[in-house]
């Protein structure tokens, strides 16, 4: 069984913006199915594609199954299947023994920025970066799958 311990911040912008950021990633990202007690979401990036599924959130946790798929078959399954899609730069940073990652969301999020950082149990202690912000592990509006149905453009 896969095991997923998340949890999400937002970034203190100008910390983030007077950082030396390695060189991110740009990822497409789009639901297949997308609905409060499970995902299923193909992501390309580079050459590389995978197929994600995703279960209920209970605190931090989730049950998450992910397989690498051929990059051709990831492209035709966001083209041709994905009911929602998002775009982002992924930033992958390692603070303290432990990877962030960091996502510059662009389109209709431009301005979000969001940080995970997953755990080995939800009581786990960790060092927060100086770019850490609050958390917002809680509220689903950061959820990936409803930022592409209520994007950060129509949040007032």
């Amino acid at each position: 069984m896969g095991k997923e311990i998340e949890r999400k911040f937002l970034i203190n912008k100008t910390h983030w913006n007077n950082f030396e950021k390695p060189i991110g990633k740009l990822l497409r990202q789009g639901y297949l199915v997308s609905d409060p007690s499970k995902t299923i979401r193909v992501r390309v990036a580079d050459d590389q594609a995978w197929l994600t599924i995703k279960g209920i959130s209970v605190g931090a946790s989730r049950l998450e199954y992910e397989y690498e798929i051929p990059y051709t078959e990831g492209l035709e399954l966001l083209d041709s299947f994905a009911e929602t899609e998002l775009k982002k730069i992924r930033y992958e940073i390692f603070h303290a023994n432990k990877l962030w990652e960091i996502d510059v969301f662009s389109g209709d999020n431009d301005g979000l920025i969001v940080a995970e950082i997953e755990l080995e149990s939800e009581d786990e202690q960790f060092e927060r970066p100086d770019w850490i912000a609050e958390e917002v592990t809680h509220e689903k509006k950061y959820y990936n799958s409803n930022l592409t149905k209520y994007p950060f453009k129509d949040w007032n």
